[in-house]
């Protein structure tokens, strides 16, 4: 496997779709980062990291409304090892008016598009959520 982020992020799409409560990610502290972001801005409902000997996982808790639905409509990878996207620091603003996030790959960490708007730094754009 050479996308460790593309396949996160497909484990989650497909646990959603299936109305799963929980799914099992690789561990790497780029997925780490990308996942407290998302539980931070309150598209997964937790996440916990288990050690088991040497190999780490992470366990996500997915999060639906009232009604069912799942909290993420579209989960996407944007930048990819065979097409890195980068973004300067005038060109991330605001995705999906508002209603999404850019998670981007900067000099500074793993954050979202309006903290990188506020430092005024650019980086890879790793996905969207929305």
């Amino acid at each position: 496997m050479t996308d460790i982020i593309a396949d996160s992020l497909t484990r989650i799409r497909n646990a959603a779709t299936r109305r799963l409560d929980v799914t099992t990610l690789l561990h790497s502290k780029t997925i780490e980062a990308i996942v407290s972001i998302l539980v931070e801005k309150g598209y997964l409902e937790s996440f916990k990291v288990k050690e088991d000997g040497v190999k780490k996982t992470i366990k996500v808790v997915l999060k639906y409304d009232e009604n069912g639905q799942n909290a993420i409509n579209e989960i996407k990878r944007i930048s990819t090892p065979g097409r890195r996207v980068h973004k300067g620091k005038d060109d991330i603003k605001t995705f999906k008016n508002g209603y999404g996030t850019l998670v981007i790959s900067t000099s500074h960490g793993v954050i979202t598009n309006n903290e990188a708007f506020k430092l005024g730094v650019g980086g890879e754009v790793l996905c969207s959520v929305w």
